[in-house]
């Protein structure tokens, strides 16, 4: 079982030991790729393709649909259907079978593109310190020992630091094109981030129920190491724009925390066709792990820190699992705001009013509806319509993610998928 979670592909990388595909895991990929390219060649996908532009561009559309069952992949491509042998192959494998269940099975919005992304092969320093992690066996849950016991401690944090095998880059690049370069076409790209909201980091380092506690017993300190992470990450992000190695991400890249990048307004009008900066590019904060933070708290111990990041580019999504209806005055000051998250534990009328036709609404059902053996239909139909209702005059997108498990039943997202577009066409 591999990690399908957005956040976890997007740390990934290839270690160059991999690079090794023999001729009859070859040829299985190349077959895979061949139906990759026959679906994306197909006139539905630029039809899918311009909703998304317009939707992005805050045009009327109809409800945009998006369903990634993250680790629920794992239970509708399993191990034993995987066909090659070799362990990049079977990476690979996944990959290719994914895009070809999106257009053949899945039934939504998600746009199949006849390319073929590869990563950079890279190592990343930690901030000084790491985290202890406990547990976490075949996609279980874990706890973790924090590292950052005492404030005092803080001076043993450094910036990470990247490390590029460019060679390594450029043999995987080189393999992946005669592999595949004759299906479809090899790009290099890398997603460097999933979020860059910082929290994720912070509580590894400090803990989740500490950091509760030092808002209150050492506001000074955590105010101190909430800059250290600011500071690390935007030079973080300096280091990937000036060795040029930043993507854009305005086409069928996965942005936010759901959604995808399609727009004309990036990159920006003096973009000279080579550098890359992140003001070419869409942005994403959240903090899911402050979601019992107060407002107040969050405006003062968190926002304030992920601005300045946010001011880095030309597009902006906020949010995830956290309900943003009560931090909505903090986050609204977001710099170029375009898509919103709305969590299920959110106020669906209450940010409806909020967001308008000025923002992405970006509707989250609860994943809990997937994870069961047989789909409750009436009561996903009767919440997706009330839901549609109260966001009719808002720009709607809903968004399937954060399955841990779909009972191992692939039948699930299907039938969810087409319930959520009957529901879509309806409103």
């Amino acid at each position: 079982m591999t990690d399908q979670t957005q956040a976890t592909l997007a740390r990934k990388t290839i270690g160059a030991y991999k690079l090794v595909i023999d001729r009859g895991d070859r040829e299985i990929l190349r077959r895979l790729a061949g139906r990759i390219a026959e679906l994306a060649a197909r006139p539905i996908e630029d039809e899918k393709r311009d909703l998304w532009y317009r939707h992005n561009a805050l045009e009327v559309t109809r409800p945009l649909i998006f369903c990634d069952p993250e680790n629920g992949w794992n239970e509708i491509i399993t191990n034993a259907q995987i066909e090659c042998r070799g362990e990049l192959a079977r990476e690979w494998e996944m990959v290719l079978r994914k895009e070809i269940f999106w257009g053949e099975s899945m039934g939504d919005d998600r746009v199949i593109e006849p390319y073929f992304e590869i990563p950079y092969v890279y190592v990343e320093s930690d901030w000084g310190m790491q985290e202890t992690k406990v547990g976490g066996e075949n996609g279980g849950s874990y706890t973790w020992d924090s590292p950052l016991k005492s404030y005092h401690d803080l001076r043993k944090l450094h910036f990470p630091r990247i490390s590029v095998d460019y060679e390594a880059t450029h043999n995987l690049l080189s393999l992946a094109k005669k592999v595949l370069g004759k299906l479809l076409a090899v790009r290099l790209k890398e997603r460097w981030w999933w979020s860059l909201g910082m929290t994720w980091t912070l509580v590894n380092l400090r803990g989740l129920e500490q950091i509760m506690f030092d808002i209150y017993d050492y506001p000074d300190q955590l105010h101190q190491l909430m800059g250290i992470l600011r500071d690390g990450t935007l030079a973080k992000l300096d280091f990937l724009e000036e060795n040029g190695l930043l993507s854009l991400n305005n086409d069928g890249t996965y942005v936010g925390s759901g959604g995808f990048g399609y727009t004309r307004e990036l990159p920006q009008k003096d973009f000279d066709g080579k550098t890359i900066r992140t003001r070419d590019m869409w942005g994403f904060c959240e903090s899911q792990e402050t979601t019992t933070f107060s407002p107040e708290m969050f405006a003062e111990f968190i926002f304030p820190y992920q601005l300045p990041i946010l001011e880095r580019f030309g597009l902006n999504c906020y949010g995830c699992c956290e309900p943003l209806d009560k931090r909505w005055y903090v986050v609204k000051n977001a710099p170029r705001l375009r898509r919103v998250s709305v969590s299920p534990w959110a106020n669906l009328a209450d940010l409806a009013d909020k967001l308008g036709e000025q923002y992405i609404y970006s509707m989250k059902p609860h994943p809990g509806d997937l994870a069961v053996p047989s789909l409750n239909e009436e009561r996903i139909r009767t919440g997706l319509r009330k839901a549609l209702q109260i966001t009719r005059n808002c720009r709607v997108e809903i968004i399937m993610k954060d399955n841990h498990t779909i009972a191992n039943n692939p039948q699930n997202v299907i039938r969810w998928c087409q319930i959520a577009r009957e529901e879509a066409e309806a409103i």
